[in-house]
């Protein structure tokens, strides 16, 4: 199986617009009320934060170095 890479401001985005969704979605269903502005500071605030992220992510990242890119053991395994 092919491993994909984490993204972690791609799910801080993510998880901060389901959150956008269910409030939405409470609202419609009669579970509670929820003023129509909300959603524009949420939304704001989620992607600034996913942005951060995203940033810190890629700093990390490049200072680390390339990571392994084959599945061939290194040379401190015998094989």
């Amino acid at each position: 199986m092919l491993r994909h890479e984490l993204q972690p401001g791609k799910l801080v985005a993510g998880t901060v617009l389901t959150l956008v969704g269910v409030l939405y979605a409470g609202d419609a269903g009669g579970a509670w009320e929820t003023p129509w502005f909300v959603a524009l500071p949420l939304v704001t605030g989620g992607l600034f934060l996913a942005g951060a992220v995203a940033f810190l992510t890629g700093r990390i990242r490049r200072r680390r170095g390339p990571g392994r890119t084959t599945d061939e053991p290194g040379p401190d395994i015998a094989a």
